[in-house]
């Protein structure tokens, strides 16, 4: 159905954004995520980053040089739970075609994932953050400027590395904070928490001996140019693996050659019975 004011950049920027949300096939994760361990393990606040395979994500994999192009915002049960019986809305994210939405932690539970949790984090501020991005639910972006789209048609631009995060910022901006990590950056920006913050000393102050004089100045990078591998690097956030957060135990490892030693040793003793 078209929209009143619909406008034919409109449809055809929609169009390119649905495209882009394509899967590619092939796609193998070497650790599924479990749905039920990720809910017991994640707190409010904390930051799901997804590897993808839409194609889009092979295009900000290669332009950030990560594992990782997309990012979710738990928010717990902070949503009502469906009337309807299907299960509750645990992460708000921001994707190219639908804007900033609530979806279900089992929407994720074929791809590899990381954790990364804000340390020290106050119970206060983390409502700030979680109440920030409720707020933003419904938001849409603007997807007239096709030039920006069409750049991720292009998995592999042959440009420098050092140009490519610049890249994802290039032109009009809007779709490049439908698709990257700038909403999150933004909530904890109204907070003040640090991600990879630019370190400058004072001026003329590079030999100085006391502490006061030494002090680095941290200035909090604009939130349009973050990207889901900034969550990963930055020094201010806990990676937090579900498998090591309840008791895992290496020795209770079943191995292949284990399980075909004990089947062969099983075999033979069945054989001597028999003789």
């Amino acid at each position: 159905m078209t929209a009143p004011g619909d406008t034919l950049l409109d449809r055809l920027g929609r169009w390119l954004a649905g495209r882009l949300q394509e899967e590619s096939s092939g796609y193998e994760p070497y650790t599924p995520s479990d749905a039920e361990t990720l809910r017991r393990t994640l707190e409010p606040g904390d930051i799901l980053l997804i590897e993808g395979n839409q194609r889009i994500s092979a295009a900000i994999k290669y332009l950030t040089q990560s594992t990782w192009s997309h990012a979710a915002f738990y928010i717990g049960d902070a949503l009502p739970a469906p009337e309807d019986g299907t299960e509750r809305r645990r992460l708000i994210e921001v994707t190219l075609g639908e804007g900033c939405i609530a979806v279900p932690l089992s929407r994720y539970r074929t791809y590899n994932t990381r954790i990364c949790r804000a340390s020290g984090l106050t119970p206060e501020d983390r409502d700030k953050v979680v109440a920030f991005m409720i707020g933003k639910l419904g938001l849409r972006y603007d997807l007239k400027n096709i030039f920006d789209m069409l750049r991720y048609f292009l998995p592999t631009p042959p440009v420098p590395v050092r140009w490519r995060r610049r890249m994802l910022a290039f032109g009009s901006g809007d779709p490049t904070r439908a698709i990257c990590s700038s909403l999150i950056a933004e909530a904890y920006g109204q907070i003040r928490y640090p991600i990879l913050p630019e370190i400058t000393r004072a001026p003329g102050r590079a030999s100085a001996q006391s502490n006061y004089s030494r002090k680095e100045i941290m200035h909090i990078r604009h939130h349009s140019l973050y990207t889901p591998r900034d969550f990963d690097l930055s020094p201010f956030f806990r990676i937090v693996k579900p498998t090591l957060e309840y008791g895992f135990d290496y020795r209770a490892m079943t191995w292949d050659d284990k399980a075909s030693t004990d089947a062969a040793a099983a075999k033979a003793g069945a054989t001597a019975t028999d003789t």
